[in-house]
């Protein structure tokens, strides 16, 4: 009979830790960075050919995701002149790893070409 209370015991006490190991986990987890994209074209075919597929590339190899593309809908004040592109970083240390590369500085000179860039990132806040 002792036996069993002491597995059970021990079953309740693993299950315990496990809880609050994992509470601990969710705690530290940080919320994600985004980065987005408002680069004013000037030569649409250029910039698709030359540059945005490449710089796509880059971006996934250095931990991007690609969350959003288009055409953005404005509520307030004046729309933006171009297209729109959001990706989604774990940090913000990914993101300047990828901008200072020597690839990303070579393809980003390919890309003035075609257009003006205005790019930033927004921490994302804890869900």
């Amino acid at each position: 009979m002792k036996t069993r209370y002491t597995v059970a015991l021990s079953m309740l006490a693993g299950a315990a830790v496990g809880a609050f190991a994992i509470q601990g986990l969710y705690a530290q987890a940080k919320p994600p960075v985004y980065f987005v994209v408002e680069n004013e074209i000037s030569d649409v075919q250029g910039y698709l050919k030359e540059y945005a597929a490449r710089a796509r590339d880059m971006i996934k190899a250095n931990g991007g995701r690609y969350l959003a593309a288009g055409d953005a809908t404005t509520f307030v004040g004046e729309p933006p002149k171009s297209r729109v592109a959001i990706f989604v970083f774990d940090d913000l240390q990914q993101i300047q790893t990828w901008l200072n590369s020597p690839e990303y500085k070579d393809i980003r000179k390919v890309g003035e070409k075609y257009a003006k860039f205005r790019n930033y990132a927004v921490p994302g806040v804890q869900q």
